[in-house]
This record gives C-alpha cells, sequence and structure tokens, in this order.
C-alpha cells in the first residue's frame, strides 16, 4: 500500500491543471503593518493593522471604536495617503476627526443613511422651509378653534333632522304582532393610528436595509476602483439582526480585493461579521470613567481583547526549547479630558 505522501503528490499531480496545490497548505503570510497610533494596542496587536487585509473591530456603542478609527486614519492621512469612511448611519463628527488629526481634504466621506431633506427657500436674511409659506388649515366649528356657524342656526338643523325620523319610512307598530327588532349592523372604525403603528418598524427596516446596500455597493467600488489606502465601513449604528444577514461571500470577496490592491479595511461593527474572512478581530469592552477626582470627571479607561489573530510575528527564528510564554491578549490605555491634561 502506498504511504500517505504518494497518494497526496499523486492527487496533486492529477488535479494540477484544475487546482495547483490541492492537498497543500498555503504559506504563512506576515502581512505588514500601518500603525494606529495608541502605543498600548500598537505593543499588542504587533505594530498595527495589518495592511491588505480585513481588519474588524467589535463592540457596543460608545465603546471607543470609532476613536481607534479615527486615530489609525490620523496616521495614514499624516503621510500623505487617502483614506475613505463609509458612513451607513450618518453619524461621522467632522469636527472631531479633525480634532483628532485626522486630514479631512484626504478623506473620502460616503454618507449613505441620510434622509431625505425638505427644499429651503432662502432669503437675505435668513431661510425657512417649504411648510412655513402653507397657510394654515382653518378648522371650521366651535371647538375646533376656527370660525364656525352661529349657535341659531344650528339649533335650526334639530328640526329638519326630527322631521326626517318621524317621515312614513316609519311604519306603526300593530298590538297583536309582536315587533321585531332589527339586529344592529356592526361597524368598525378604523383608527389613524394603526398604519402608523404597523408600517412604522417595516418601513424602518426597510430604510436600514437600504442604506446596508449603498454601503456594500460603494464599498465594492471604492475597492475595485484603487487608491484608498483604508477604507472604514462604518456598521456601528446598525442593530446586530441586520448586520448579521450580510452573506459571508461579501467579506470573502472584500479580503481577495483588500489583498490585490493593499489596502487596510477596517469594519466596524457591533457584533462579529466577518468571522473567518478577517485577518486581525478585536473587541472593545464598555469604558470606565477615571475616579482621580471626586466631583470632576477626567476622562475614561478603553480596553481591547484580541478575539482572532491569523498570524503574529515572532520577534526571532530560534525556537527555544522550553514553552514560550502565552502571548497578552489584553490591553488597555486612558483617554484623559482637555481640561486635566497631561499627567
Amino acid at each position: 500500500m502506498p504511504s500517505p505522501n504518494t497518494i497526496r503528490v499523486q492527487i496533486e499531480a492529477a488535479l494540477a491543471s484544475r487546482i495547483p496545490s490541492a492537498l497543500t497548505p498555503p504559506p504563512k503570510i506576515i502581512r505588514p503593518t500601518s500603525p494606529v497610533g495608541i502605543a498600548a494596542l500598537d505593543d499588542l496587536i504587533g505594530g498595527g493593522f495589518p495592511v491588505g487585509a480585513v481588519t474588524e473591530l467589535v463592540g457596543e456603542e460608545c465603546t471607543g471604536r470609532t476613536s481607534v478609527a479615527l486615530s489609525f486614519l490620523a496616521s495614514i492621512t499624516a503621510t500623505g495617503k487617502v483614506c475613505a469612511w463609509i458612513d451607513v448611519s450618518d453619524t461621522l463628527h467632522p469636527a472631531s476627526a479633525a480634532s483628532v488629526g485626522v486630514d479631512l481634504k484626504r478623506l473620502l466621506w460616503v454618507r449613505c443613511g441620510a434622509r431625505e431633506r425638505i427644499a429651503v427657500k432662502e432669503t437675505k436674511q435668513f431661510s425657512l422651509t417649504a411648510a412655513c409659506f402653507a397657510p394654515k388649515v382653518v378648522t371650521k366649528g366651535l371647538h375646533g378653534g376656527g370660525h364656525g356657524t352661529h349657535p341659531r342656526s344650528e339649533a335650526k338643523r334639530l328640526s329638519a333632522a326630527v322631521d326626517r325620523f318621524l317621515s312614513d319610512e316609519v311604519v306603526a307598530a300593530r298590538c297583536a304582532e309582536p315587533i321585531a327588532k332589527p339586529r344592529p349592523i356592526p361597524r368598525t372604525f378604523e383608527s389613524s393610528l394603526t398604519p402608523a403603528t404597523t408600517t412604522k418598524p417595516i418601513r424602518r427596516r426597510a430604510r436600514t436595509y437600504d442604506a446596508i446596500e449603498q454601503a456594500m455597493r460603494a464599498t465594492d467600488l471604492l475597492i475595485q476602483t484603487g487608491g484608498f489606502s483604508a477604507i472604514v465601513l462604518d456598521l456601528g449604528g446598525v442593530a446586530p439582526e441586520y448586520a448579521v444577514k450580510i452573506e459571508l461571500s461579501t467579506w470573502h470577496r472584500y479580503r481577495l480585493a483588500a489583498e490585490q490592491t493593499q489596502s487596510s479595511i477596517l469594519l466596524l461593527s457591533q457584533y462579529p461579521c466577518a468571522k473567518s474572512s478577517s485577518e486581525l478581530q478585536l473587541r472593545l469592552h464598555p469604558m470606565d470613567d477615571l475616579r482621580e477626582e471626586g466631583t470632576v470627571f477626567t476622562g475614561l479607561n478603553t480596553r481591547v481583547e484580541v478575539l482572532r489573530q491569523r498570524f503574529a510575528q515572532t520577534p526571532s527564528n530560534v525556537i527555544p526549547m522550553r514553552k514560550p510564554p502565552q502571548r497578552a491578549t489584553e490591553a488597555g490605555w486612558q483617554q484623559r479630558t482637555s481640561w486635566v491634561g497631561k499627567k
């Protein structure tokens, strides 16, 4: 019986024309990294985010995902490179990005969740919306706030209503025969609040899916076009039940495109979506406030954990005889307020 190595060579020789090296594992690729700008995080992940791969930042709202992404873009735009921010929920604040060092002239901001705005009529002194120019609807009636008819004219209609009620259509009943009372026909009234309450979640769901679809198309165009050193896909404001419905083939396609264009794709989400297509996965935990002063807010404590890192760069090629110490998977740093200063 031939050995397993011989069988493997025979199978690869038979499939060489269609699948080269079918049973040979691919070599480990140690990708270059771009620094994030946070010393504790750079030391934890080995220098920064990988180039030509997908990096995913997972965490709840207000955990520091946007701060880490803006610090990463600030270090890239400082070298003269161009980046892109695909904003699904329209939550990016450009003034905050500029305050941390991001060059807005080298940042492409794609707003996918912007709502439709009413046309504005501008004047020399001020601007008013089109709704302000529409005349107010006058509600008739005494209790409606408008100018209704006089109470005497309304009282005159009572006699006409009584005459119609006592018309010839009403037949006098006989004493010997029982009176057959007609059953009242049930009438249903549709409330004006019912359609709004039922269609509101549907509209919100449709708006969310439309924004996600626009973001996916924009990401495809930017990756295929090339020229962007980093592309941030911000899904942090999207609920996990919508984000997890994105097909895994989409993230696999992004990984291959990023490897060809050597672009760093940074995904911000509340739940891991890219799975095995991501080269690096980080989870940011809820931040704690600094308690250096009793009554003054001084800053926040940020803590990050490595969930997945495909290939970590070893410091040397020498393999020790003893078991090496376990690599750290968590790190933390402090974000101080401007009125406290450095300590």
